[in-house]
């Protein structure tokens, strides 16, 4: 039983990225435009796969650098 009503992890910055995930909240298009219409279960649910997004995001753009980085030491050395 909630006590509070589970609020909308909405920033009210509504961009998307190219996979069509909210760049500030995570949430899919249906997911953002639904939300009222979703059970506590359906939005806790939600709000924990925005986490693993966030998460894998974050990774993503660690790999990115790394490679980077990887990139730009090769570029260094063969000079």
């Amino acid at each position: 039983m909630e006590l509070f009503d589970i609020q909308s992890p909405c920033q009210r910055v509504c961009e998307t990225d190219k996979r069509g995930y909210c760049s500030k909240c995570y949430r899919s298009r249906e997911e953002r435009f639904n939300w009222l219409t979703f059970t506590d279960a359906q939005k806790r649910r939600i709000l924990y796969l925005c986490k693993l997004r966030m998460l894998r995001r974050g990774y993503l753009q660690k790999q990115k650098k790394q490679q980077s980085n990887q990139v730009a030491m090769q570029i260094d050395l063969n000079f």
